[in-house]
């Protein structure tokens, strides 16, 4: 993978504005010690404060670059923050969705007697993911990736009296646990290797003695944050908290595995094996998770779900190499996740108005192979136009044969309701509309992160070509799969492993059984 060519940013001490901003901050906090609704209201305007002073360093970084704010060092230990287009993205987007949600939680837990605990602990993980967001070191990252957890676990068991709920959130610890010993080791190994911690100065030389361990367990790392299979099922078990904290969680907190693999790409792509490992297994994890997700009846299972694959998608994208398209996709993903959770209510009264038991054929496999036809034909025909190479960016490649995929099942889903032509027409032109945002955005959030992270790079070696043969495999078996469940739908074999997949195929029950003697 190529080195990201790294320009050291620009060293400012705190601005006077920072000493009053953290008194301001302090005193608004303050006011969360007394109970009931002031509390939660409390909370909310200091997530508004964050909010505006994300928007301020993001402006500060449109207008004048990188910035790097030390206010402290002990030593190897700094107290410093990196602003650069990178963090200011993920800092306004988990601020904005902090507002949301802590706004969200002033009604939602509207006479609870423990709203004020609820907001403490609230406005604490927020804080920590921010801190992790915004560090320009490998220590104070490792720091914030460690309270961000533990103050997240606070919040999991806020309902101390459902079994279900401390479960998952003690599986959910057992598992951050793990990741933050593979952190804390990537830490030693950075310092034995490098002799700092600071992010310029790793990313300008990221070689060393150790470089292919670390990446490996920065990879263990993310793909344990960001329930990846094996490791996937503390997520969907994590329903019997406050909808505020399933909000933040999957909207937020778990796209911190992808954060990290992609801060620290320069450090993950020393290794092509944690690259490749991390593509598999991202892509088998959005597999299964979606067959899953297709089996759930409840709205909060089959979302929660929903994060488990987007997450996995996210992973194999990393995997690929296509950080920026990854940082995209944890953007669409927290916006519209915060959405699905807050308004899931809802949503379960419109599915109930609306659903009719009415079945429908499976896809004829012309329609199939029409629609797949026709998705390429736009798909190619919009990246030549674009100037998208499809040699020199393989991994690009794939995600657009993935995608391509996405808009086929689209087209005969249109087509298969009705063959007429205005609507094949639309189709086709909705395709096309859709290839092209796509292309686009992606090409903006290039454009964006083009001094954070490395760009895409041929591939190196037939291991990785076979890894993007097997999954660009998997993704059309599931294609073929979706178009022929209908048909499939009446079949004993079919009806056996439907209820096997509403159960997760049983990970979840063994993993619950593991905790529960690990922790008896």
């Amino acid at each position: 993978m190529t080195t990201l060519a790294q320009t050291s940013p620009q060293m400012l001490e705190a601005p006077e504005w920072i000493t009053p901003l953290v008194f301001v901050t302090a005193i608004v906090a303050g006011t969360m010690v007394r109970e009931g609704k002031l509390a939660a209201e409390g909370a909310a305007w200091v997530a508004r404060l964050f909010f505006a002073t994300a928007v301020i360093l993001a402006g500060g970084v449109m207008m004048a670059g990188p910035m790097r704010l030390e206010f402290a060092a002990w030593g190897p230990a700094k107290l410093a923050l990196l602003a650069d287009p990178l963090s200011a993205l993920m800092l306004v987007l988990v601020s904005f969705l902090g507002v949301i949600v802590t706004r969200y939680a002033v009604n939602y837990l509207d006479g609870d007697p423990r709203q004020a605990t609820f907001s403490r602990w609230l406005v604490l993980t927020l804080a920590s993911v921010l801190v992790l967001v915004l560090s320009s070191n490998l220590l104070l990252f490792t720091a914030a990736w460690i309270a961000t957890s533990l103050s997240l676990h606070q919040l999991l068991t806020f309902y101390r009296e459902r079994p279900a709920a401390v479960i998952a959130a003690r599986k959910k610890f057992i598992i951050s646990r793990l990741a933050d010993a593979c952190m804390i080791t990537a830490l030693v190994l950075v310092w034995r290797g490098h002799g700092t911690w600071e992010f310029h100065e790793l990313f300008a030389n990221p070689a060393g003695p150790h470089a292919g361990l670390v990446a490996g367990l920065l990879v263990a790392a993310a793909m344990l944050k960001s329930a990846q299979f094996p490791f996937h099922s503390w997520l969907p078990d994590t329903l019997e908290t406050p909808t505020p904290v399933s909000a933040l969680m999957h909207a937020g907190i778990i796209n911190a595995g992808g954060f990290l693999i992609v801060r620290l790409s320069p450090l993950v792509t020393q290794s092509s094996t944690a690259l490749n490992t991390l593509a598999l297994l991202g892509a088998f994890t959005a597999l299964f998770a979606s067959v899953i997700m297709m089996t759930q009846t409840s709205i909060k299972k089959s979302l929660a779900w929903s994060t488990v694959a987007q997450m996995g998608f996210m992973m194999l994208q990393c995997g690929l190499g296509a950080f920026a398209l990854a940082m995209m996709h944890i953007v669409a993903h927290s916006l519209y996740k915060a959405h699905a959770f807050l308004s899931s209510g809802s949503v379960v009264n419109l599915a109930k108005s609306s659903w009719t038991p009415v079945g429908r054929p499976a896809a004829h496999p012309l329609v199939v192979l029409g629609s797949l036809a026709v998705s390429i034909a736009v798909g190619l025909g919009i990246a030549m136009a674009l100037g998208v190479s499809l040699q020199s960016d393989p991994g690009h490649t794939l995600l657009i044969a993935v995608f391509i995929m996405a808009m086929a099942h689209l087209l005969w889903t249109l087509w298969s309701s009705s063959m007429r032509q205005r609507l094949i027409l639309r189709g086709i032109g909705l395709v096309a509309m859709a290839t092209a945002a796509c292309f686009a955005l992606h090409a903006g959030f290039e454009h964006l992160l083009a001094a954070s992270v490395p760009a895409y790079a041929p591939l190196r070696s037939g291991v990785e070509h076979a890894v993007m043969c097997v999954i660009a495999l998997l993704f059309l078996a599931v294609l073929v799969f979706q178009s022929q469940l209908p048909a499939w739908a009446s079949r004993p074999a079919f009806a056996r492993l439907y209820v096997h997949a509403s159960n997760g195929f049983y990970l979840g029950t063994l993993f619950n059984r593991i905790t529960q003697k690990l922790i008896a």
